[in-house]
């Protein structure tokens, strides 16, 4: 199975709103995503509008080639907005205000009744629906339920422990996320993962191959700081696919 690549653009927004105005461009940064081999487009559309703002989900959806991924909380506002852009993808994340980024998967086992009817309703609109969860047998099962067909694995713990230096539990979570896409691959689950890979991490996520798409996208943007954002991305896509090979 061939893997793919999710551009996340968000920081490239952080960048352009610590000052207002135009530039940097997240538009701007998905076309020169796509010319460097990005197989889609991530952004997260949050509710404090904190980097994507609703005037770049517009602009992505008018101008960009690649299927976009909304990321978006479980909340009526934001489904109203899905509906209107009709996305390629929506995935459903959690999202708390105090956060600096997401901080772990969504709960779809303990939410089941909430996010029922939002999946129901973005499926019917024919938008694909994911939901961002924990490499845990129990969510798993929980999104299947639910009729999401794309689970996205949270990848943080792994990726802390690799920059921790903690060997042990490094290998642990690698093959607790070995697993979770095994598992969900026999659920009939298209599986996906990402938060926290870089250069140095992302080769061991990519060798799994019930994996079928990572969504990369903080450190794709601090490192397009020293080297550019298209260099940064083609060697992203080179590792990840050494890794798959």
């Amino acid at each position: 199975m061939s893997l793919r690549l999710g551009v996340n653009i968000d920081h490239v927004a952080t960048i352009r709103n610590a000052r207002g105005g135009a530039h940097p461009d997240p538009v701007l940064a998905a076309k020169i995503a796509a010319a460097a081999g990005a197989d889609g487009i991530t952004a997260h559309l949050r509710e404090d509008r904190r980097h994507i703002t609703d005037a770049d989900i517009a602009a992505l959806s008018a101008e960009i080639a690649l299927p976009l991924n909304l990321e978006m909380a479980a909340t009526d506002e934001m489904l109203t907005i899905a509906l209107h852009h009709h996305p390629h993808a929506a995935c459903i994340v959690p999202e708390r205000r105090e956060e600096r980024t997401t901080e772990g998967g969504l709960d779809a086992a303990g939410q089941h009744n909430h996010l029922a009817p939002l999946v129901r309703r973005l499926g019917d609109a024919r938008i694909r629906v994911s939901l961002f969860i924990e490499p845990d047998p129990v969510q798993l099962r929980a999104a299947s339920a639910l009729g999401a067909p794309v689970v996205e694995l949270h990848t943080g713990a792994y990726a802390h422990a690799v920059i921790d230096g903690d060997g042990d539990r490094t290998a642990r979570l690698l093959d607790r996320i070995r697993e979770a896409a095994r598992v969900g691959q026999e659920m009939g689950l298209e599986v996906h993962a990402g938060h926290g890979l870089t250069f140095d991490n992302v080769k061991p996520i990519a060798a799994i191959a019930g994996i079928a798409e990572l969504n990369i996208g903080h450190f794709l943007i601090g490192e397009a700081i020293f080297t550019g954002l298209e260099p940064a991305i083609r060697r992203m896509r080179s590792l990840m696919d050494e890794a798959r090979a």
